[in-house]
């Protein structure tokens, strides 16, 4: 396989309601156009993982950017940063969905960009993807990576007050197709949870494809942790890029100048 170039780089961007947030933006250095990936990021924080997973779409072909949806918190750093929203109680959907639309805009102005934008999330960010493919415009394909608390609204005043509604409950207004990867193991999302997930998609008629893996549970692309899986991480890379290669582009891997082994 001959070199790839990429170029990867923190950035400053608008966000919601016009805030200056941090982003890490990651992209090809071939001719391009590439499509548009928006990665949002875990409950852990804006991390060296999420950076990590930005950078492998970017080798794959796309131009991503990941938001830091923590990045008002101020503290210093992803934990301290995921501490403070934890203790607010979690993250504001209305501010959330805001930096990401934000994000979306960001794409679509960049002059190599394909005029195609996928999202992707892990954990919270699952959620926040789903929530996103249904009260957002603009995605033409939507991954959802074993995000918890699609069907619930938090129990607590002050978190009902920052998630006031499940994102379930935006099924209907879905337009795009979902890719959802879950562990069989989890317990958020749990089986019965992902179950409860797709009667709802089904139940709209929304294009989707899930796939569930024995023997793994949350967090199992996270290789720094004890939860990665590796027969599960590689099988389910491999779904998302022949998810977005449908969606996106057919010959995104060609214009990166990506050979095949």
């Amino acid at each position: 396989m001959p070199y790839n170039g990429l170029i990867a780089e923190t950035v400053n961007m608008s966000g919601h309601e016009g805030d200056q947030i941090d982003a890490y933006l990651a992209r090809p250095l071939g001719a391009g156009p590439f499509p548009g990936v928006v990665l949002i990021h875990h409950m852990p924080g804006w991390d060296d993982a999420s950076r990590e997973m930005a950078r492998k779409l970017a080798y794959n072909g796309y131009a991503c950017i990941s938001p830091n949806l923590h990045f008002r918190e101020g503290q210093g750093s992803s934990q301290a940063n995921s501490e403070s929203v934890r203790n607010a109680g979690g993250m504001p959907d209305a501010r959330t969905m805001g930096d990401v639309a934000a994000a979306i805009s960001v794409l679509r102005s960049l002059p190599y960009h394909n005029g195609k934008v996928g999202i992707i999330g892990f954990c919270s960010g699952g959620r926040q993807v789903y929530l996103a493919a249904g009260t957002l415009d603009g995605i033409d394909a939507a991954v959802d990576c074993w995000g918890g608390g699609v069907n619930q609204v938090p129990e607590g005043e002050l978190e009902r007050s920052r998630q006031p509604v499940a994102p379930i409950d935006y099924t209907a207004g879905i337009s795009c197709p979902i890719l959802g990867l879950f562990g069989n193991e989890d317990a958020r999302p749990s089986p019965a949870d992902v179950d409860e997930f797709e009667a709802a998609l089904k139940q709209h008629g929304k294009e989707y494809e899930f796939h569930r893996y024995d023997d793994a549970g949350h967090g199992f692309f996270a290789v720094d942790r004890p939860s990665y899986r590796v027969h599960a991480a590689v099988d389910g890379w491999d779904k998302v890029f022949e998810f977005y290669g449908r969606h996106l582009s057919a010959d995104v891997r060609e214009a990166a100048g990506v050979a095949d082994n």
